[in-house]
């Protein structure tokens, strides 16, 4: 009976127990994941918010290629211990990146995007073109 109730402990502790932390170092978790984005319609144009809290500005690049508008981040950081004697007791490097991209609507104005970075917020503006009413004619049906 003892070994039944010892099994059961044991399967009832894995089924509990997150499978990715066994024997594996502790991520970041923003480092695993794509950022939050929001894409918001206005009247004017779209807003496309980012949460990128973390990052430096220089690190964000934004292209627009055959309208399609990709926000990426790419970093490399390198952490390293040494003893009094110069060896390396502790050495470990970091690598992470995301990439997302948006095909922009017929109505967007891609000349014309602006992007600012602050308090972590990545916020990109598209304007969408202005729509001129030329030459409205009423035709007659006969």
């Amino acid at each position: 009976m003892s070994n039944l109730i010892r099994s059961n402990s044991f399967f009832d502790d894995f089924l509990t127990k997150d499978l990715f932390e066994f024997n594996r170092p502790k991520f970041n978790r923003s480092e695993l994941t794509l950022p939050s984005v929001n894409v918001k319609e206005l009247d004017n144009g779209f807003e496309i918010h980012v949460a990128a809290p973390g990052f430096k500005k220089e690190d964000l690049k934004i292209n627009l290629e055959r309208n399609v508008l990709t926000i990426s981040s790419e970093t490399k950081t390198e952490n390293q211990e040494k003893d009094e004697k110069g060896a390396f007791t502790r050495r470990e490097f970091n690598y992470s990146s995301f990439s997302r991209a948006f095909t922009l609507p017929e109505d967007a104005e891609p000349e014309k995007i602006e992007a600012t970075y602050e308090d972590g917020i990545l916020k990109i503006t598209i304007p969408k073109k202005e729509v001129m009413m030329q030459n409205v004619k009423t035709i007659e049906v006969k």
